[in-house]
């Protein structure tokens, strides 16, 4: 599954985590299908020396294309349409893209099967993919040397965006595969945590320069963003590169370790999810949340740069700030949900997130707002949704049977994906509604829709999650008075 983007924070910023534990339910009988992700069968194609310098080399990977998908996405591009003449609906269609892309992603399960490598399988589709931005350069010269309209160089962003979305799509459910075999069960939350706080590091420095290189680019804006589209490209292939080091495996053992049991081996994208509830329920969860999502989540960037006037140079500050509470919580999120299990977390976190949306009403173009509200706002996103991010794709690592691993996950994204394009559809449509209440009536319906989502989450269960019933005593133990004690 691709991550999902809001106020700049980027969610996924691989095709994992973006992409992601196992808990003891209080129903056992709904997981008894559930198989571990990471048999003991792969120790002996993946040797805990190759698994060090994999995650190494994952790490670096997702470092550099953190900052390419930063550059093609989020609020550089936002900005980069808006000073072309975009309005809600080109942003709307920004994010809606990607989304719709995600229907392909079962396509992408059936694909790999047909694969011996996953690293040549990946590599034939992240280079040509990164490589069709360069068709952008030439037209934005041509905007200022032949005057070329504004209008067409959008149309033609949007073009690329939808042709790159389309070829990555089919390598978003396989990477989720192969991360599942190259990162130790064990270790998921500790190493996605740490992997994702370099990831907000990264981000807390790259793109606020980034934002202040476009915003003061002696040529202009639009000079000034083809420069480092360039700088993006060049650093996109480089994470491609970075996966030389990664230990390559044939998607082929998937099948070959299950040829013992008495299942059944399936050609393509195998249906026996439709049996199991478990994930049916998760499925619903994320369908009605990134449905949810989408509503507002396009439009927080447009907010500020539209609506408030605010330079790019610091929206991109906001978003870096984000970033850092991102990359300082991630480590804290890890270990919490190694402890307790991601559903808990995914559950208490969802009511923060769910009511973000509702502190925008609050926003006023004055001095309070610009120096407390909306830097607290972005940072309060970038923590809360660290934990979203990591324990949703952890758990559905957690909930899915590797037999059929890549048709789970491709799914699922594909769900995802088009219950978030709905959700980017609607909300652009309602944005130019007057008595929809425009960005911020959005805002509260977001919220609201947020809130209904975590219902379904309640009834998903997960191994070696802590039950709710317990959780407020794992977090928060109390020991009885000594005296007590003693006296008795």
């Amino acid at each position: 599954m691709e991550p999902h983007e809001e106020e700049g924070i980027p969610l996924e910023v691989t095709p994992l985590p973006p992409i992601p534990i196992q808990e003891v339910p209080e129903d056992r009988a709904l997981t008894e299908t559930v198989i571990s992700p990471t048999p003991k069968r792969f120790l002996k194609f993946v040797s805990k020396p190759e698994i060090r310098t994999s995650l190494r080399a994952l790490t670096f990977e997702s470092v550099f294309a953190s900052i390419f998908y930063s550059i093609i996405g989020g609020a550089l591009l936002s900005n980069f349409l808006l000073e072309l003449g975009a309005g809600p609906t080109e942003i709307g269609l920004l994010a809606a893209i990607p989304q719709m892309a995600n229907l392909l992603q079962p396509l992408g399960a059936y694909l790999v099967t047909r694969s011996t490598s996953f690293r040549s399988y990946f590599m034939s589709i992240f280079i040509p993919s990164r490589l069709l931005w360069l068709i952008l350069l030439p037209a934005i010269g041509l905007v200022k040397s032949t005057g070329l309209a504004g209008y067409q160089v959008v149309q033609l962003t949007l073009g690329i965006l939808l042709a790159a979305n389309i070829i990555e799509a089919v390598g978003r459910a396989p990477w989720l595969g192969w991360s599942a075999v190259l990162v130790p069960q064990r270790l998921r939350g500790r190493y996605f945590g740490f992997r994702n706080s370099i990831l907000g590091l990264t981000n807390f420095i790259a793109v606020p320069l980034l934002g202040l290189a476009v915003s003061a680019w002696p040529g202009g804006k639009l000079k000034g963003y083809s420069v480092i589209l360039t700088f993006g490209i060049i650093l996109g292939v480089i994470s491609v590169v970075c996966q030389i080091w990664m230990k390559d495996v044939n998607p082929q053992l998937f099948k070959a370790g299950d040829s013992d049991t008495s299942q059944p081996q399936t050609q393509g994208i195998d249906f026996s999810f439709l049996q199991d509830g478990n994930f049916l329920r998760f499925v619903l969860y994320l369908s009605i949340w990134c449905f949810s999502v989408n509503v507002s989540g396009p439009f927080f960037n447009l907010y500020l740069l539209d609506d408030l006037d605010i330079d790019i140079s610091v929206v991109t500050v906001y978003n870096g700030l984000g970033t850092a509470a991102n990359m300082l919580m991630l480590l804290v999120w890890g270990k919490l949900a190694d402890r307790i299990g991601n559903r808990p977390l995914l559950l208490l976190v969802g009511i923060l997130v769910a009511v973000t949306p509702l502190l925008w009403l609050f926003i006023r173009s004055d001095e309070i707002s610009f120096w407390v509200w909306l830097p607290f706002l972005h940072m309060l996103a970038g923590g809360t949704w660290a934990a979203i991010d990591l324990c949703t794709n952890n758990l559905m690592m957690g909930i899915s049977p590797l037999r059929h691993q890549s048709s789970y996950f491709a799914i699922a994204g594909a769900i995802a994906g088009i219950t978030g394009a709905i959700g980017t559809t609607v909300g652009s449509f309602l944005a130019t509604v007057p008595a929809a209440g425009g960005l911020l009536g959005l805002f509260v319906l977001s919220g609201l829709l947020r809130m209904a989502a975590l219902v379904p989450l309640i009834f998903v269960q997960e191994q070696r999650s802590t039950p709710l019933g317990q959780l407020i005593r794992v977090l928060f133990p109390i020991k009885q008075p000594t005296d007590l004690i003693k006296g008795e």
